[in-house]
């Protein structure tokens, strides 16, 4: 994989973020072309971009002339393509375990919080930035409580999510916590997901990753 490999993302989208992740991990070249979630009207709306991927979101990678989208199916797609170093234990049942961590983030906290949920509560319901705090700190917490209650204590779980080397789990984990942090949710509850974040962003591949080390990132003020 190099550079005809291309991302399509945002500097602050979850999903994309947990693709870098993924791609840093696995040593993948790849070009990253922004797609401004927000100016006009919202990139993404656009139609050479629609065309690439008719949802209207970010991520969508091409590789080779084929055109992948939704994150959870592209970092599949890398791990069955390039397979090493893997991010999918190789028993059944770590890799079961490892997609429940990750869906549990990436299915069922994740989309609660997506740019668009928000702006519909905006649009429709008048909910105000403190209400929308109020909406992301109430789903990130609950979907923090029950993943925390999954990792602490379990055989599995090592320095990461799913023993001492980075999974998917963990790729999706650590965009999870940047939007907790980001909605101002206390993260002290959360020891054993405080620990392995810790243990995430020590390494060059999820630092590389990080939305404020993208291109389209804003300067800081």
């Amino acid at each position: 994989m190099g550079q005809d490999v291309v991302l399509y993302g945002y500097w602050r989208s979850s999903a994309a973020y947990r693709v870098r992740i993924a791609l840093n991990l696995k040593g993948l070249a790849y070009e990253s072309r922004p797609v401004h979630l927000v100016n006009n009207g919202g990139e993404q709306h656009a139609p050479d971009f629609k065309a690439l991927n008719p949802q209207e979101l970010v991520p969508c990678l091409v590789d080779g002339g084929r055109v992948l989208t939704q994150s959870m199916a592209i970092v599949e797609y890398l791990e069955e393509t390039r397979p090493t170093p893997a991010l999918l234990p190789a028993d059944p049942a770590g890799r079961a375990r490892v997609r429940a961590l990750a869906q549990l983030v990436g299915c069922d906290v994740h989309p609660l919080g997506n740019l668009r949920v928000l702006q519909y509560l905006n649009a429709q319901f008048g909910l105000d930035d403190a209400a929308k705090a109020v909406w992301s700190r109430h789903w990130i917490g609950e979907g923090l409580q029950a993943l925390e209650s999954m990792l602490a204590g379990h055989v599995d779980t090592g320095r990461f999510c799913h023993g001492d080397t980075p999974t998917l789990a963990d790729a999706c984990l650590v965009p999870q916590i940047y939007n907790a942090v980001r909605w101002k949710l206390p993260l002290d509850d959360y020891p054993t997901i405080g620990r392995i974040y810790q243990a995430c962003e020590a390494l060059e591949a999820f630092q590389r990753a990080a939305p404020e080390a993208q291109a389209d990132a804003p300067a800081p003020v």
